[in-house]
């Protein structure tokens, strides 16, 4: 048989396969990085924040406030929606750096999906909050701390997801910088069995809490109600309109 000429189309291949130790491996993506530094995260946005979940006998419901800051010293945005849909019944409240918190969401949006176009059903709730923890552990996604709130066939369910990836299942839940001061008025009211009604008025309260003396906490609330029907979001600038 006759030996493959110098500078064929073979042996430019075998040229090209040289360097790569695996060439015919599967082609593997990896995560966005950036170079931001610690220190470099005074001087972007924050969301400050204060976020709540709470599960309900109808579902879920997310409260967040509505201001943004500058390293904690500067309102930059007073109508902040720090709770987004990301499946057709979960949601997942923006908490830290407004741009990780933004592409942390996009992230995990596109992966649900993904998962619904390849599989042809629905990903549970346990499982995108599997996906986010190991999200948030292994991204770029700088000091966020959200809670995902969502229902499916087993249930209502609401996760905290810390900045190191652990995952934290409970019956309701506080992030942000005003999680102390909304905790008190919420472990005082929370009881089993709420409607999505009841947790919604216990919610607004908490984050009025907060924003009485959290500086990085304010200008409003945010309400998410989540059923198996789907996602219902609406602002309020004021507090009296849902106390």
């Amino acid at each position: 048989m006759r030996a493959p000429q110098h500078n064929s189309d073979f042996s430019r291949t075998v040229d090209q396969l040289a360097d790569d130790p695996d060439p015919y491996g599967p082609e593997i993506g990896s995560m966005p990085q950036n170079d931001l530094s610690r220190a470099d995260l005074d001087n972007v946005n924050k969301t400050g924040t204060t976020t709540i979940g709470i599960t309900t006998t109808d579902g879920v419901v997310i409260a967040t406030d509505m201001r943004a800051s500058l390293g904690g010293r500067f309102v930059s945005n007073k109508n902040v929606q720090k709770v987004e849909q990301i499946h057709p019944t979960a949601a997942l409240t923006l908490v830290g750096s407004v741009g990780g918190a933004q592409s942390f969401i996009s992230t995990l949006r596109a992966e649900v999906n993904l998962y619904e176009a390849r599989r042809g059903e629905g990903m549970s709730i346990d499982a995108l909050a599997t996906l986010a923890g190991n999200f948030a552990r292994g991204g770029p996604f700088f000091a966020i701390h959200p809670i995902l709130g969502g229902v499916d066939d087993e249930g209502s369910h609401v996760y905290s997801i810390d900045p190191a990836g652990g995952v934290m299942k409970d019956d309701y839940t506080v992030t942000g910088s005003g999680m102390q001061l909304a905790y008190g008025h919420l472990e005082q009211a929370y009881e089993d069995g709420l409607s999505n009604d009841e947790a919604k008025t216990i919610a607004a309260r908490s984050i009025k809490s907060a924003a009485e003396r959290d500086t990085g906490s304010g200008n409003g609330v945010f309400l998410c109600e989540i059923t198996d029907e789907g996602v219902d979001i609406h602002g309020h600038h004021d507090f009296d309109e849902v106390i």
